[in-house]
């Protein structure tokens, strides 16, 4: 049976990699492969954060009563992260090879942490909380 853990870890490992590639990119000076890598995980990265907040988060959040709980944190978290993707694509835009790498030291720091709450702790608790309802939530969240 497929878990959303195992679904969401390997979306993790998925934009990690696209980060990766983007970053390296832009270290070695490659401006416009790294500007398409970047946008590639933002995109992706954006879709997961959306299947998360829009599927997944609201309908735990109803059958478990939890709204302050871990979903919270994971979305406040989100907004962190989206806030250094803006920040990240100015200085894509300005090709300030500096800048973005010391803030994807950050985003990089950021996401491990974020994505280490979502795969050992809550990814888990959905995990219980949908049993063999699993598949279906995972059909309505669509295609990763």
């Amino acid at each position: 049976m497929t878990t959303i853990t195992e679904t969401m870890t390997s979306d993790h490992r998925h934009c990690d990699g696209l980060f990766a590639e983007a970053e390296t990119r832009i270290a070695n000076g490659d401006w416009e492969q790294g500007a398409q890598g970047f946008a590639e995980f933002r995109k992706t990265t954006e879709h997961h954060f959306a299947v998360e907040e829009d599927v997944f988060f609201p309908d735990f959040e109803q059958r478990t009563g939890q709204t302050m709980g871990p979903t919270r944190m994971m979305r406040m978290e989100h907004e962190q992260m989206r806030q250094l993707f803006s920040e990240l694509g100015l200085a894509v835009e300005n090709r300030d090879k500096e800048n973005y790498l010391g803030l994807s030291e950050t985003l990089m720091m950021l996401m491990q942490q974020h994505n280490m709450k979502e795969e050992q702790v809550l990814y888990r608790m959905m995990d219980q909380v949908y049993g063999g309802e699993v598949s279906d939530l995972l059909k309505q969240a669509g295609s990763f």
